[in-house]
Order: structure tokens, then sequence, then C-alpha cells
């Protein structure tokens, strides 16, 4: 592994001017600890903030869901969670915590909605949210790089959803009455294109971590953690959420069989019938690339039957936009008897 030292003086958004030495990795040869990445991304180098989000994604899910429950309102609270972390990722003082840092901005998200759903007069509502919460212009401005991104970013979307971003975000006129006024919509129309807009902000944030994906060790870690998180959430009895939050609706699986279905209905029936039946999956190993995806899992048949099931099963994954669009299950020949 190779590894260059570069000392730069920056200033922080407090006015502070710091000097600051980072570690930079060959991406082809070697894999960047989490600490190595919050450094690159406070001194403005967003790539290194997309992998950090992508790495924790499962987490930060995972606590969305313990909080807000199988909703929307949960990746919702993960998206804006991400754009918390572009404003102040100069807030972690210890790097090498950043994920639990992740977790605790995520919940503080998540506490801000639950408490935006009390029955309060509308006058009332924006007062509720801290504004630690909102994206602050005068911190990003403070990160060349990181200016530079957001107004491409923002630039891609939509007029629609450009405008009531640059409101919500940029302006003081940011309640939601406040910009279904100015755009002559209403506010459930602002409330609409505002969770359009975090969608596609937080898309573009965390790709902006493909380049650092051609490690294959980092992007396996990542998948494998979202692997991991799946087979939880159907051992947990939360497999339809698990899929509907990362997958996409119109899934196609082939079965063992040649079959062929649509949608998850049949795969969540087929979880539920084997974990009935005492069958449990172990992920063993994770092959990843940007769009084909492979999970091979052994599988555990109950005590007082062996042979229920074969011994392996092989998930193979087409991803679309990040999102499973394609499956294929598959049994190697284990020479092993099976049942049904």
């Amino acid at each position: 592994m190779r590894f260059a030292f570069d000392a730069k003086a920056r200033r922080s958004h407090t006015g502070e001017v710091r000097s600051v030495c980072t570690v930079k990795h060959d991406w082809r040869t070697g894999d960047l600890s989490d600490a190595d990445l919050v450094r690159e991304a406070q001194l403005g180098e967003v790539r290194g903030l997309g992998l950090l989000l992508s790495r924790h994604a499962p987490a930060m899910r995972a606590v969305a869901l313990s909080i807000l429950g199988h909703t929307p309102d949960a990746q919702d609270a993960v998206q804006e969670a991400a754009i918390v972390a572009l404003r102040r990722i100069d807030d972690v003082r210890d790097p090498a915590v950043v994920g639990p840092w992740l977790r605790a901005v995520t919940r503080n998200v998540c506490r801000m909605q639950l408490r935006a759903r009390l029955p309060v007069p509308t006058d009332n509502i924006e007062p509720l949210l801290q504004p630690s919460l909102e994206v602050d212009p005068s911190a990003l401005l403070d990160r060349q790089a990181l200016q530079d991104w957001t107004w491409r970013a923002i630039d891609d979307l939509s007029p629609d959803l450009r405008l009531v971003t640059m409101l919500r975000y940029f302006t003081a006129h940011a309640s939601y009455e406040q910009i279904a006024q100015v755009c002559g919509v209403p506010v459930g129309t602002v409330r609409s294109r505002l969770s359009q807009a975090r969608v596609r902000l937080h898309r573009a944030l965390t790709q902006t971590s493909e380049g650092a994906f051609d490690d294959v060790a980092t992007l396996t870690r990542v998948r494998r953690g979202e692997a991991e998180e799946m087979l939880h959430a159907a051992h947990r009895g939360s497999f339809a959420e698990a899929l509907a939050a990362a997958w996409d609706p119109a899934l196609q699986t082939t079965w063992p069989t040649g079959r062929h279905t649509a949608g998850f209905d049949h795969l969540i029936r087929a979880m539920d019938r084997d974990l009935d039946a005492g069958v449990r999956q172990r992920l063993v190993n994770v092959v990843a690339s940007r769009d084909v995806l492979i999970w091979e899992a052994e599988l555990i048949s109950p005590p007082d039957d062996p042979f229920h099931c074969p011994p392996e099963v092989l998930w193979v994954q087409i991803l679309n936009n990040d999102r499973v669009s394609r499956l294929r299950l598959f049994h190697p020949f284990s020479g092993a008897p099976t049942g049904a």
C-alpha cells in the first residue's frame, strides 16, 4: 500500500485556520479507513463524504426504521441526514467514530420528524426544526470544492425542484407556507418537490464515491453490510419493508426451477416458508461490481429435517440505479440429496 502525506492550511467555518495532514491512499492498491475519509471530506473532497455515506447507509437506515417504522419518512430521514452531514462534517472531532456520529445525526433528524407530526398550529411548525438540521449555505461556502459540487448538483435538478430547494436552503423564506406562496402551489406540492429534490441530491452525493468503488475491497464491504442487513431483516420479520426500501418494486425473479415472477410477493412468501420451516441463511461470500452483485449463502436446514433444502443458494442480482431490478436464485450442484 502506498501513502502520501499532504499538509494543507484551511479555514474552518468558524474562521480558524487549521493545518491538516491528510493520508492519501492509492485507490487501486489500498483501502481508506473511516478516519481517512473524514479528513478528506473535511478538506472539501466530496468523494470521501460520498463513500462514508455509502459505507454507513445500512446502519443509518436501520436507525431510521427503528424510530419511524417502515414508512417513506424513514428514507426521507436518511436522505436529510446526508445533507446534514454535508454541512456538518467539520463537527466530527474524532474521525474514527464517524459511524456513531452519522447514526446520531440520523436519530436527531428522525426525532425532528416525530416532533413535526405533533398537532400544533401551522405557524409553530418551523421553530420545531433545529437550525443545525438545515443546510447552512455559509458553511458550504467555506469549502470551495463542496460549494462547487453543491451548485452543480442543484443545477441538475428540474426547474421546479431547483426553485423549492434554493428557497428552502439558501434564503430566509424557508417555511413550506412561504415557499408555497412564492411558487403558487399547495403546501403538499412543496413537500413533494422537496422530497424529490432530497432523493436526487442524496443520490448524487453518494454516487460521488463511484471512483472509490474501483477499490473492490471497499465496494464489497459496503455491499456485504447491505446483504447482512437484508437477511437480518428477514429474520426479524421485516423482509418486505427492507425489500421495498432498497430494491426495485418491479423486480424480476428467476427461480431455481426456471419459473419467472414479478414483484416482491413470491420472494417474501418463499422466505417466510423457509423461516417457518426452521431454515436459516448464513452469508458466506459477497462478490460485487457496480451493477452486478452476488451473494453466496449457506442454507441451514432444521436439525430434525437435515435434507429439507439444498446446502447453498446464490443470489445473483442486477442493479439499476443502485436498486436490484433482476434476481436469479440458483442452487449450486453439491452432490448431496435435497428435499422438495
